[in-house]
């Protein structure tokens, strides 16, 4: 059996396009046009390409940008003066604070000054808590998880009753994505580097969300036969036959997984691409919520 690829750069793709044309017609009913601030602190070179990338999506898409750039050196009371100011500005409905933060500042004190109405990143606690609860709604959804869940349902993949296996417990994918299971029926089980026989754990998984950021530790005899592999890992991989000399893969070595399971996301092209899409989705229905209200 050879997998079926979950093609996240086509998903993302029609997504973007969707928003675009519903951008377009919100700000020829009149409306202005949203807008999405990105907050960058230091140079990190990989979160300054996120940002980037970010950036170009939103002009793409028809949502205004607006870039703030802060040193290295910025206190916790610069960057939440700046979240301040950009909360009281009506023209941005989203905030976006590259993470993660230079070492000294306190993430989750920066997340709790963004309003909760223009968290389209979905992190700040409010949304989390609302995510964990049963019968609550959180206003928007982290990017990443939420990418994911679409790439199950576009496939077909409903996770009701199914075992759902989440390899990871990070706060912007593991945990969130986890929850969204549950959300969804699924019976989920949470492992990370310390669970114990860690490869009969991924075994029983019916579906399978990769999320530790290490270099294709998953291999083809973890996967049980038939299941779903949502593959979220973007590492680095030695490569000298490549320009850069190296190439990016997941966590899961794809090569021997794609022989055994049913449905696999590439890296690249699974779910990267859908983080910038469901975040100019967010952007939108912000600014959607905020005439509105």
């Amino acid at each position: 059996m050879t997998a079926n690829i979950i093609d996240g750069a086509k998903i993302a793709e029609k997504i973007r396009e969707n928003v675009k044309k519903e951008t377009a017609e919100w700000i020829a009913a009149g409306n202005a046009a949203p807008g999405l601030a990105t907050v960058l602190v230091g140079e990190n070179p990989a979160s300054q390409v996120y940002v980037r990338n970010k950036q170009k999506a939103c002009n793409d898409a028809g949502i205004v940008s607006f870039g703030y750039n802060l040193s290295e050196t910025a206190t916790q009371a610069e960057v939440e003066e700046l979240v301040g100011k950009l909360n009281a500005d009506p023209m941005v409905n989203g905030i976006l604070v590259q993470l993660p933060l230079p070492s000294g500042l306190d993430e989750e004190r920066v997340l709790r000054e963004i309003k909760i109405e223009k968290d389209v990143d979905g992190f700040h606690p409010l949304n989390i808590g609302r995510l964990a609860q049963k019968g609550r709604d959180p206003l928007f959804i982290p990017c990443t998880p939420y990418g994911c869940m679409v790439l199950l349902e576009e496939a077909g993949i409903n996770p009701e009753g199914k075992n759902a296996v989440v390899l990871g417990r990070s706060n912007i994918v593991g945990m969130p994505v986890a929850l969204l299971l549950v959300r969804a029926n699924a019976t989920v089980t949470i492992c990370h580097s310390r669970t114990k026989n860690l490869a009969d754990v991924v075994h029983s998984a019916d579906i399978l969300v990769a999320a530790i950021g290490k270099t294709e530790m998953v291999r083809g005899d973890w996967i049980k036969p038939g299941a779903v592999v949502i593959d979220v890992g973007i590492n680095h991989k030695d490569d000298p036959t490549r320009p850069k000399g190296y190439r990016l893969v997941g966590d899961v070595a794809f090569d021997e997984a794609k022989e055994v399971a049913s449905w696999i996301t590439p890296v690249p092209g699974g779910v990267g691409p859908m983080t910038i899409a469901m975040l100019l989705q967010n952007t939108l229905k912000s600014a959607k919520m905020s005439k509105s209200g």
